[in-house]
């Protein structure tokens, strides 16, 4: 029996279609994987099918009965539930108040408290969480907060679950945890709609699996009748047997003397042990799937986030950067994957974004003058071909390809020694692209060394001397030389 139903759903923002005309099935007793890559239309199409979003064309039914979700409360009431990455509960109430906020039972029209503690007990023993629930939220681990919410969510939910990455703060253990909780919830004939960047437990606890890309469905499937190589090659819209070669063979690089070297770096929660080595003059890929623990790699080289294990070595000499400002100071340069959040300041001027990092580094005690920024902004400008009309325009105002070139300049200022790039074609478009990787390529004939995360496999190809290969918060694979072809790292993706 069908549950809940999607048909031909649509969803558009100024100049972007989400969804284009989608179709989702969700099953009773069934838990079905929604995967793609970032901007997919995941995050879209749950905020539809849970009332989050309207969307502008397409239909849903319920029960074989047709539904138009007014709010995400209504999608609650008629049965179904979500439950996000990020724990959205009240940390100053205590975790009864939490589990039970909005449906508090009652007594002689007053708040039964007790009962609301007793069975807050009972419905986290299904989790194995035995813990005081008179305390406040906020006392507890991410961790046990994420089970909580999950509690909440099936504690509320009548037919559908719907999971957003909810294993992402989770260990090992507390993951099968959640994954025997899933399998009871489905022997009840519970459907669970379950996002995660993880394949492992893809394959693990799904029966069947929806892909989508671009806004597009690209095919749904039977988990058990996939392999992990076609669903990587239908996330990443390329076939294994198309083996994309460069189209010249390059010299390989007489092998010079490391510049970084990570040694079973970790951070707790994000990056599991990890090794990697970039040499001087040496452009180094990441691959993987969103969530593999590429983005995580360069921030913990950047100092973004602090190393709970390992040694970083960089320039000969042990490093602990506490703050992205010592590394910066060190010669180290990040371009992050979210320009729009982490790296533009929109409301300031071009000049003053490119002058931003070279400013850091030399101090606010030793600010740069009007005519030295304006100087730096004009030889960046011309040199990057970027788009304005002068550099006192307002960086917002700025295409999304020419605000990437911006940060860019900001980092080349610095005249960095190794420039890490996350992501650094995301969200542009084709001509910028382009231009981009033509930099990208650039900087690499120069001798500069570059640490670079990419979802597109043609560019690691393209530009790699080496390629390190992601996988489950931790390097699994790594290819070098000619080896590195589109397919190899997509078979080194897909392998258990």
């Amino acid at each position: 029996m069908t549950l809940l139903s999607l048909s031909k759903v649509e969803k558009r923002y100024p100049g972007v279609k989400a969804l284009d005309g989608v179709d989702f099935q969700l099953r009773e007793g069934e838990i079905h994987a929604l995967l793609g890559e970032n901007g997919a239309g995941k995050s879209t199409l749950v905020k539809v099918m849970t009332g989050a979003l309207e969307g502008d064309g397409g239909s849903m039914t319920y029960l074989n009965q047709p539904l138009k979700l007014k709010s995400t409360a209504h999608a609650q009431t008629v049965g179904i539930s979500t439950v996000y990455q990020e724990v959205n509960l009240l940390p100053n109430l205590t975790v009864a108040q939490n589990l039970y906020l909005g449906r508090e039972p009652k007594k002689f029209g007053l708040i039964d408290w007790k009962r609301i503690n007793c069975q807050s007990r009972e419905v986290l023993k299904r989790f194995d969480l035995d813990i005081d629930v008179t305390r406040p939220l906020s006392t507890f681990s991410i961790a046990v907060q994420q089970l909580i919410a999950i509690a909440r969510g099936v504690d509320m939910s009548a037919r559908v679950l719907v999971l957003d990455e909810p294993t992402a703060s989770l260990d090992a253990d507390e993951c099968e945890q959640l994954f025997s909780v899933m399998r009871e919830l489905k022997a009840k004939g519970i459907g669970i709609v379950f996002i995660t960047h993880f394949l492992d437990q893809v394959y693990a606890v799904c029966d069947r699996i929806t892909v989508l890309r671009n806004g597009q469905l690209v095919g749904e499937f039977e988990a058990a009748k996939l392999s992990r190589s076609e669903l990587v090659g239908h996330m990443l819209g390329k076939e294994l047997q198309a083996q994309a070669h460069r189209s010249e063979a390059r010299e390989e690089k007489a092998l010079s003397e490391p510049l970084l070297e990570l040694t079973g770096v970790e951070v707790k929660g994000s990056l599991h042990p990890t090794s990697l080595i970039v040499r001087r003059g040496e452009a180094v890929g990441l691959a993987g799937l969103l969530g593999s623990g590429r983005s995580e790699v360069c921030r913990a080289v950047f100092g973004v986030d602090k190393k709970t294990a390992g040694t970083l070595t960089f320039k000969d000499s042990e490093q602990n950067f506490r703050q992205p400002t010592e590394a910066i100071a060190e010669g180290l340069a990040l371009c992050p994957e979210d320009r729009k959040t982490s790296g533009i300041v929109g409301p300031l001027s071009i000049r003053e974004n490119i002058a931003l990092a070279l400013q850091a580094r030399r101090g606010w005690w030793r600010p740069m003058s009007r005519a030295e920024q304006q100087q730096l902004a004009d030889k960046f400008i011309a040199e990057l071909q970027i788009a304005t009309p002068d550099a006192e325009k307002p960086i917002e105002q700025l295409s999304g390809g020419n605000q990437q070139k911006v940060i860019l300049a900001r980092w080349l200022a610095t005249n960095p020694q190794l420039l890490v790039l996350d992501e650094p074609t995301r969200g542009v478009d084709i001509g910028a692209h382009a231009e981009i990787l033509k930099l990208i390529k650039k900087f690499c004939s120069e001798g500069m060394s570059l640490l670079v995360t990419s979802s597109e496999l043609d560019e690691l190809v393209a530009f790699s001397d080496r390629v390190a290969v992601m996988r489950d918060r931790r390097k699994v694979a790594e290819i070098e030389g000619e080896d590195i072809t589109e397919g190899n790292i997509m078979q080194a993706i897909a392998e258990a």
